[in-house]
């Protein structure tokens, strides 16, 4: 890298990424300091595209990420319910969200 060349630590991605909003999200892409503010943002995005169930996979780990996506499930209002996955679709690995109608 040279002098003139910047690089920021704190965010290596210096334009907005965007990403398609589906009815899965895999946290795995993203940095463990970005989770909440990523968990945040897909849940408001999949509510405003009308998405009714959602899955989002924070891993098995020792339960760090689960904790985290599940404290934000815990204060989001238009969050009806969420459970651990069934085994098909990664057990306790993933949360099943289901928003109020």
């Amino acid at each position: 890298m040279s002098d003139n060349e910047i690089f920021d630590l704190e965010n290596p991605f210096p334009e907005p990424v965007e990403l398609e909003i589906t009815d899965s999200i895999d946290l795995h892409a993203f940095a463990p300091r970005d989770v909440k503010a990523v968990t945040e943002a897909y849940l408001e995005e999949a509510h405003k595209k009308g998405f009714r169930l959602v899955r989002i996979i924070h891993g098995k780990g020792i339960g760090v990420q689960r904790e985290t996506v599940r404290k934000v499930l815990e204060k989001t209002p238009f969050v009806k319910s969420f459970k651990n996955a069934d085994e098909l679709s990664g057990n306790w690995g993933a949360t099943i969200v289901k928003f109020h109608d």
